[in-house]
């Protein structure tokens, strides 16, 4: 029997690639290609999406996994796509695309302020239904288009997102899938549709919301001009996929309600996953669509928590960058080793960066350490990393009660993916705040395993999403709490948050700046 393959295609914020698995879930190839989203000098904060290029680099990544693992187009058995989420590409009557822009844009604050000042009461009952707050979702974006690009605006027949953008390109069909498109705002998370009376109470058209698919269906197969493009084999079957976040939970097995995965990259988030679509009466955290049909995922992010490691790695740790240059290892490792001899707590030290989510009103204090003392032997520049570490282990202890609030649900362990995870003394530090096991998988980069599983059920090779995470999730490690160290952060947590309250307080008074605030606010 010929060897089959499932493709992933995904689409990121900084690159795009085609990932190429056997049904094991191996990765058997990947190609990836960077991509950069320019800022419109007449529009400060937009991050314009260039359409032509960046397909032009999709193509190239899948010719070039097809010819970096020698296998012929035939043997993929099924294709799934997945992407940053939040982004948006408008189409008009054509089907050709008009606008669009990444996921990080950041033009649209005026709009925030007039939706504000129009009706200061619609974001919550914007949120009550949909799940979203203004601060991420497509609303402000629309609003923009509508007041600064009329022609445009008039000419839009449709919206859609990058992985839906994908599966156009490949196969002529449009249409949009629960997931990502409940990150527009413009979705009922109930029914996991377009909900176009949100559109008009924001004074936005109603007709432009395509067909709602289903993550893991079959959409359509791939066209000639698809193939011709791409080098895939023309009726090749093409499934709904997702957004990132929520395919890398399938990739790292969080399919089910009650589970729940940690994310840690440049920014972090805490995934758990619900049996209900009701969201947070106090709107203070995220509520989307799962990539498994049935679940939905209350989602609350961590903003920077891997740029703050990286600007404390360039800003005081030349002499390690320095070690890893001379030894090949990871600067990173040399910083582990040396903060691992400091004690649970850094000795009473606190950092404050990224805020326990409200998303309703969402800033962070300026960054600070405090409580540190004139001791080189204890507070030296390990001990100032460590104390980065803790503080992103308790915003993910903040995360979880504030789920556990709007919830009335906690998860027994946690699985813990992405950049941080590779690192053991992050991922004990997490176990020792949160007083539960943290697991760690095999495939820490889970979003484009996420989509061949999606694929491969697509496909029937899985008769369940489940059974397909079965077959292919493999784990690292299991790192258990030590209890003495627990104790010691469970002390600590408290004060922690009050110390944040009061850094917040002083960006609230003007005398210090925030590190990130929401559009609008």
């Amino acid at each position: 029997m010929t060897e089959q393959y499932l493709l992933a295609i995904d689409a990121g914020t900084g690159s795009v690639r085609a990932v190429l698995f056997n049904p094991d879930g191996d990765q058997v190839g990947c190609v990836q290609k960077e991509w950069e989203h320019k800022e419109d000098p007449r529009y400060p904060g937009s991050m314009d999406f260039d359409w032509v290029h960046n397909w032009d680099l999709a193509c190239e990544c899948i010719r070039g996994v097809i010819s970096q693992t020698g296998i012929r187009p035939e043997q993929i058995l099924a294709i799934s796509t997945t992407c940053m989420r939040e982004g948006i590409v408008l189409y008009d009557k054509e089907g050709n695309e008009i606008w669009a822009c990444a996921n990080v844009d950041a033009r649209s604050n005026d709009e925030v302020g007039k939706l504000i000042q129009m009706d200061p009461q619609l974001e919550k009952e914007i949120y009550q239904q949909s799940g979203q707050t203004y601060a991420l979702g497509a609303l402000p974006r629309l609003l923009w288009v509508k007041d600064k690009m009329p022609e445009v605006y008039e000419k839009v027949a449709a919206v859609g997102m990058f992985n839906d953008w994908l599966i156009k390109k490949l196969t002529g069909v449009e249409a949009v899938e629960p997931s990502n498109g409940s990150t527009t705002g413009i979705f009922d998370l109930q029914s996991r549709k377009w909900d176009a009376s949100i559109a008009r109470k924001c004074g936005l058209r109603d007709d432009i919301f395509p067909p709602v698919k289903e993550c893991g269906s079959v959409i359509a197969k791939v066209n000639e001009k698809g193939a011709a493009d791409t080098g895939l084999a023309v009726g090749t079957p093409v499934v709904v996929g997702g957004g990132d976040c929520q395919l890398g939970t399938i990739g790292v097995g969080a399919t089910q309600p009650g589970q729940a995965a940690v994310f840690g990259g440049s920014f972090w988030q805490y995934e758990f996953n619900t049996a209900s679509g009701a969201t947070d009466p106090g709107c203070r955290v995220r509520v989307n669509c799962h990539a498994v049909p049935g679940v939905w995922q209350y989602e609350a992010l961590a903003f920077k928590p891997g740029l703050v490691m990286r600007w404390y790695r360039d800003g005081f740790c030349q002499a390690e960058k320095q070690l890893a240059k001379e030894t090949g290892d990871d600067p990173y490792n040399i910083m582990n080793k040396e903060a691992e001899k400091i004690p649970a707590g850094s000795y009473g030290m606190l950092c404050t960066f990224s805020d326990i989510m409200n998303f309703i009103n969402w800033k962070h204090a300026a960054p600070t350490f405090t409580n540190f003392e004139l001791d080189p032997e204890k507070f030296n520049r390990y001990t100032f990393y460590r104390a980065i570490l803790e503080n992103t282990a308790m915003l993910v202890k903040g995360h979880m009660e504030l789920v556990k609030e709007a919830t009335g649900n906690m998860p027994s362990e946690i699985i813990f993916a992405g950049g941080a995870s590779k690192s053991p003394l992050w991922s004990q530090i997490l176990a020792d705040v949160l007083g539960m096991p943290v697991k760690v998988p095999v495939v820490k980069e889970a979003t484009a395993l996420g989509a061949a599983i999606l694929a491969g059920y697509g496909a029937g090779l899985y008769s369940s999403i489940e059974e397909g995470v079965k077959r292919t999730v493999k784990w690292d490690r299991v790192f258990e709490p030590d209890e003495k160290n627990h104790k010691v952060y469970e002390e600590i947590y408290p004060t922690w948050r009050k110390v944040y309250a009061a850094q917040l307080e002083l960006v609230n008074e003007g005398i210090t700046k925030p590190m990130w605030v929401a559009p609008g606010l």
